[in-house]
């Protein structure tokens, strides 16, 4: 039995991956992101990343003669500079930018506050929380509640908001 070699893994991996990663990238485009599709694209763009320099690296000769190339060195410079304009938001919001801080506020808010976001009265979120075996009052936090119940901020939330 042959060894394994990176000729073996690289290319299906990177083949395997790219599907993966365009796949959910274009749903996640059009807003169609169900179940772990957000979290297994960015998980799992790690195996793109592992199996493209695994590629590049058994085809590096003909790798170094494409980046010689008039288009080789166009490609390289045109994402280069797409690469570096991404990380500028030029005057936009945009849905990531800001649904950080905004769970942070929900983790941070009182249940009383939560619910009245959840347009549920506040002593139905204290008895779906009690449902689960979480004693909550209406006055603490879902962060608050996280940390003495050694349940995740997420799961919280989703019984806050009837997700459960």
């Amino acid at each position: 039995m042959a060894g394994i070699t990176m000729r073996s893994w690289a290319t299906p991996l990177t083949i395997g991956s790219f599907l993966l990663i365009s796949v959910t990238g274009i749903l996640m485009f059009f807003e169609w992101e169900r179940g772990l599709m957000t979290v297994a694209h960015q998980w799992l763009s790690w195996f793109l990343v592992i199996g493209a320099a695994g590629h590049i690296a058994v085809n590096l000769r003909p790798f170094k003669s494409h980046l010689r190339s008039r288009w080789g060195k166009a490609s390289v410079a045109v994402f280069a500079a797409l690469l570096a304009a991404s990380v500028f938001s030029w005057g936009m919001i945009t849905g990531p930018q800001i649904k950080r801080p905004i769970e942070q506020a929900l983790v941070d808010a009182p249940l009383s506050a939560l619910a009245g976001v959840a347009r549920t009265p506040a002593g139905d979120v204290v008895q779906r929380l009690a449902a689960q075996g979480i004693a909550a009052r209406e006055g603490q936090s879902i962060g608050e509640l996280a940390q003495a119940s050694g349940v995740d901020e997420n799961r919280l939330l989703a019984i806050v908001f009837g997700l459960d």
